[in-house]
């Protein structure tokens, strides 16, 4: 099967779906009976943008402050897909919500519909284009493909699809995420200021749908010497309306038991997600949740909202609070801290439930709706 993937996210810094598109390309390399094509937004390769492609870091802005930049750039990316498309593929797969014109089969991955339920949270230039867009791509593709049985059930009642259109395929971890000891964390964790084991952590765009404000004010409750010896590090890039936090922000940074890092290599939130205390997850809606399972593959206890996918990928291993509950994300915080016995069932029953997913399981799910649609 010769597929084209749709990999032009990967011109930027890797968040949710950048690492879903690279996982999944790795993957599927693997895989015998599928030729994969990468378009990156300039051409067309058989290997992973290892950096930032020229023109993101130029184009970024304007698709917030230029009236009609989505289109011009959609106009581009599409000419420049047509050079290659023809006569040498089967199968296209956009793997987010702009799927370019293409005149045979298409799989869409729809990770999410933030846009219906978190409207406010979206860029009004995006989010126009969204509206505009993806009602048609989803009654036009073949097959749509979902990160968790939560979204598929989302998509089925708003579009009104019909079940066999939908496919589950649930996410995987990444080999780096896995128990570390806290000597091969130590020099990592030094460079920030931290001990293993003695602070709890954030991972996420900075944006008003992360809800971080959830975890900063259950942080802010606890007595003051459990502040001081479990600080608080948020690792994430400012996204959309980040500036909503700010003020809340530089109190609890003032407070000097908060720490904001901003975007940091993989490699490092592997380390950092390993030594941690617990992984505070507060957000209001995903499609999946990707750091609470990268958080349980590498045995570090996860206290998470209980809403959308969240549930479905941490199960009986997450320790849950609600959106609007600061304290009872602190009271599960506190109960990390002084229960050692409830900590270490939690990081074993996260391993447990972490295992059940893998990006090779994706990728075969994934290959499965490709010889689907296919025919095969």
């Amino acid at each position: 099967m010769r597929i084209a993937l749709n990999a032009q996210i990967l011109r930027g810094p890797r968040t949710g779906i950048g690492h879903y598109v690279a996982e999944l390309a790795t993957a599927l390399a693997r895989e015998p009976d599928v030729q994969l094509s990468l378009f990156h937004g300039w051409g067309w390769s058989s290997q992973l943008p290892q950096a930032t492609l020229p023109g993101y870091s130029r184009l970024a802005p304007l698709l917030r402050q230029v009236p009609g930049a989505y289109r011009a750039r959609r106009w581009m990316e599409q000419r420049r897909f047509d050079r290659r498309r023809s006569g040498a593929i089967d199968l296209y797969h956009e793997p987010s919500l702009w799927p370019l014109a293409f005149e045979g089969p298409t799989v869409m991955t729809l990770h999410d519909l933030t846009h219906l339920r978190y409207p406010d949270t979206q860029p009004p230039a995006r989010l126009r284009e969204i509206e505009r867009r993806l009602d048609q791509a989803v009654q036009e593709a073949q097959l749509i493909l979902t990160d968790s049985q939560f979204i598929a059930d989302e998509a089925q009642r708003y579009f009104g699809l019909p079940a066999e259109r939908l496919r589950v395929a649930p996410l995987g971890v990444a080999a780096r995420f896995h128990p570390r000891s806290p000597k091969t964390v130590d020099p990592v964790l030094k460079a920030h200021g931290l001990e293993a084991g003695r602070y709890f952590i954030c991972v996420g765009t900075l944006e008003p749908r992360k809800n971080l404000s959830l975890a900063l004010r259950a942080h802010a409750g606890l007595p003051e010497s459990i502040r001081q010896a479990f600080p608080l590090f948020i690792v994430g890039m400012s996204g959309w309306q980040h500036t909503q936090l700010n003020d809340e922000l530089k109190s609890a940074m003032a407070s000097g038991h908060v720490c904001l890092a901003g975007y940091l290599p993989d490699e490092q939130v592997a380390h950092l997600l390993s030594g941690a205390r617990a992984l505070l997850f507060p957000s209001l809606y995903e499609g999946f949740g990707l750091p609470v399972l990268e958080a349980m593959a590498s045995g570090t206890p996860v206290i998470t909202t209980r809403c959308s996918a969240m549930p479905e990928v941490a199960a009986s291993a997450g320790n849950y609070c609600q959106p609007d509950d600061p304290q009872g994300m602190r009271d599960a915080m506190c109960r990390l801290i002084e229960d050692r016995l409830h900590w270490q069932a939690c990081r074993e029953a996260g391993l447990q439930q972490a295992a059940l997913f893998s990006w090779e399981r994706c990728a075969k799910v994934t290959v499965h709706a490709y010889h689907q649609v296919l025919g095969g």
